[in-house]
């Protein structure tokens, strides 16, 4: 019998030898991180529903899912069609036009902390704008986050509490605090000694797409800390954002921070991000009507491709078919269903651990036995963490694709409103086969 890597290199010799062109033109060979595969990642042709196809012609049931932009799964036809229609009318004005209105009005109706908005045309930028307004308008400096919480490649995000990453000055180490979180004590102790922070941002169900799940009533916690300190409360959602509910994670647990950054689904599976929020802080982007306003009041937002035509086209129909259809029972209903199966299956293949997440998301955790009810884990972040090496995931991962899923992460698996119990089905029976290769290699 073939062992994992030999099936791998058998299933895919065309992407293979895409690959070996690839690492001549890109670092790694790829173009973004997520990307990076041992020993060489799948390449696609193309996607429709929940499935997509590979230049091998190699079917899979897909859980990456365009990194979370597509709720509503590949090539949806009303996504195609406003995109079809824009293409002919033009892909850059270089002006107003009314879809961006329509596109934030949506965004408005449905996420609860939206007095306004400002589109930007990536995750990490709308990070940056954030940051930037809440510093602009508290007129503090510092910004609090969370340890191994995401908020995009920016220096502001990517300092850690203890070394800085390649590329990023040291002076902006004083800039940044970084905690541990679901301890609401030592948030509290460090706004009492420092007045000098302007911000806390997190991502509201936790790092790694909720892999390191951030407990609900640490938000509310952070929500009256926030206020009595005079901080700026923001909500990552790029990742939860019309995800975990409709209007994300803040209209799930009735917690509204003051600013909120959104990307993936909010463009409807093209390039896009925004920041929304109170009108008084979003306003400290207009203009001031004088030379000396401008200069000492105002933060400047230019971007080229800020609410392009054809993203606000994607976006606008997405977010129309958010508020005006059931995608996201869909969505959580078929993440419930794999949930299930899959800590059904653990069990029955005595391997410890759980399939745990919120909304139409699903992290895996293996080797560690405990209880678990399919939502929030109850493990701490350091046994999460230490429960599934990267030998592991990678090899998990590589199995999976083997046998037809191809998931975002070994451990890690967003879901759509496409996917169907026959997908889920499939997808059970995937993992006890790739389960039963990582066993069978001595990795389990």
């Amino acid at each position: 019998m073939p062992t994992i890597n030999e099936r791998y290199y058998q299933l895919h010799p065309k992407s293979l030898a895409l690959h070996q062109r690839a690492r001549d033109l890109f670092p790694d060979g790829v173009t973004h991180d997520v990307r990076y595969a041992t020993p060489f990642p799948i390449y696609a042709t193309h996607g429709m529903g929940p499935r997509k196809w590979d230049v091998d012609g190699n079917e899979y049931v897909d859980y990456v899912m365009g990194h979370g932009a597509l709720l509503l799964g590949h090539s949806h036809p009303a996504i195609v069609a406003a995109v079809a229609y824009q293409v002919g009318r033009g892909t850059h004005l270089g002006a107003s036009h009314e879809t961006e209105i329509r596109w934030a009005e949506w965004v408005r109706k449905l996420i609860p902390s939206a007095q306004k908005v400002r589109f930007t045309s990536s995750g990490t930028e709308s990070t940056l704008m954030a940051m930037r307004l809440a510093r602009a308008y508290t007129g503090k400096s510092k910004i609090m986050r969370f340890r191994e919480h995401f908020h995009g490649w920016q220096d502001y995000a990517a300092v850690s509490p203890h070394d800085l990453a390649p590329g990023i000055p040291a002076a902006l180490m004083g800039t940044v605090v970084v905690l541990e979180p679901n301890n609401i004590r030592l948030v509290e102790e460090t706004l009492r000694a420092d007045k000098d922070i302007a911000a806390i941002i997190l991502e509201p169900t936790g790092a790694h797409m909720g892999l390191l799940p951030v407990y609900p009533s640490f938000l509310g916690e952070l929500r009256e800390a926030a206020t009595r300190h005079g901080v700026v409360l923001i909500f990552d959602e790029v990742v939860t954002g019309f995800r975990t509910s409709p209007g994300g994670a803040q209209a799930r647990y009735g917690v509204t921070p003051d600013l909120t950054t959104l990307a993936k689904i909010l463009g409807g599976g093209l390039p896009a991000g925004a920041v929304a929020g109170k009108a008084d802080i979003l306003d400290m982007i207009q203009h001031r009507g004088n030379a000396s306003g401008n200069a000492e009041r105002r933060v400047s937002h230019p971007g080229t491709f800020n609410a392009n035509p054809l993203s606000a086209a994607a976006g606008a129909t997405a977010l129309e078919l958010v508020a005006t259809s059931d995608v996201n029972a869909r969505a959580e209903a078929a993440a419930q269903l794999l949930k299930d199966g899959l800590n059904d299956l653990l069990a029955r293949m005595e391997v410890p651990g759980c399939a745990s997440g919120v909304g139409a998301l699903v992290s895996l955790t293996l080797g560690t036995p405990h209880e678990c009810d399919g939502g929030v884990c109850k493990l701490s972040h350091q046994q999460i963490e230490a429960a599934v090496s990267p030998l592991q995931a990678a090899a998990l991962k590589r199995s999976l694709q083997n046998a037809g899923v191809d998931p975002m992460s070994g451990r890690g698996l967003i879901l759509s409103a496409t996917h169907r119990k026959d997908d889920v089905d499939f997808t059970l029976g995937a993992f006890e086969e790739a389960l039963t290769a990582v066993r069978r290699e001595g990795m389990l």
